[in-house]
């Protein structure tokens, strides 16, 4: 079976969920990491949006710089320990052996015809370099994004990401308060959520209509059989 090579849509799936419940998992680079020896392991620290390209923040061990990857240059399998290379043997010390030639008398040697130089080989050119990745910035104040979001039914939740990690996960506001809030933004603003909020209402309003009906319908019912 092939070895598999880079992170898959589950290890993604996987690192992600590690990474919203708190935990910073390991990664390793593989072979297709530019400007990072494969096997060097690296800690994962965020997902950017959207998941095109180099959207894998970690930052490598032994270093300060958070940098970005794309799945193929990451991996979860750990390489195995490199093994010492065994030590060269001594070479054994060379055997004195007397041997005995017979005189010959030696014949004129002609000297050698000059060997043809070789053509010159044109090299071929060097491949460009893929530019190194530039270290995220430091210091710098991380983006934070505020979403309200309307799950229908006059229901609302609220959202909150710093940066690219989600620090304030959907939760449950009243619509009052998202009005109140819609106010004090742009005058837009407050007429789409009043546009939502009425929509929320006349919804609510013909429910309790249809209610209503049911139950005076239940009431007579119940008149009917002489209760």
């Amino acid at each position: 079976m092939a070895k598999k090579s880079g992170l898959s849509a589950e290890d993604v799936d996987s690192l992600r969920s590690q990474l919203d419940g708190g935990t910073q998992p390991l990664v390793w680079f593989t072979a297709a990491a530019v400007g990072m020896e494969a096997g060097r392991s690296a800690k994962l620290l965020a997902f950017t949006e959207p998941e095109e390209g180099d959207f894998i923040q970690v930052r490598p061990t032994g270093s300060k710089d958070e940098m970005s990857f794309g799945p193929a240059e990451l991996t979860l399998e750990k390489p195995p320990p490199r093994k010492k290379a065994p030590a060269p043997a001594p070479p054994e010390p060379p055997r004195e052996t007397e041997i005995l030639h017979p005189y010959v008398p030696e014949a004129p040697v002609k000297p050698a015809a000059p060997k043809p130089k070789p053509a010159p080989v044109a090299e071929p050119a060097p491949a460009p370099a893929k530019p190194a990745r530039k270290p995220a910035a430091k210091g710098s104040t991380p983006e934070v994004t505020v979403s309200l979001v309307s799950v229908g039914e006059g229901e609302w939740t609220v959202e909150v990401l710093q940066g690219t990690r989600k620090t304030v996960r959907p939760t449950p506001v009243s619509p009052a308060s998202v009005a109140q809030a819609a106010k004090l933004l742009t005058p837009e603003v407050a007429e789409i959520v009043e546009g939502v909020l009425n929509a929320a209402r006349a919804q609510q309003l013909a429910r309790v209509e249809q209610l209503r009906a049911e139950l005076e319908a239940a009431q007579k019912a119940l008149d009917d059989l002489g209760a």
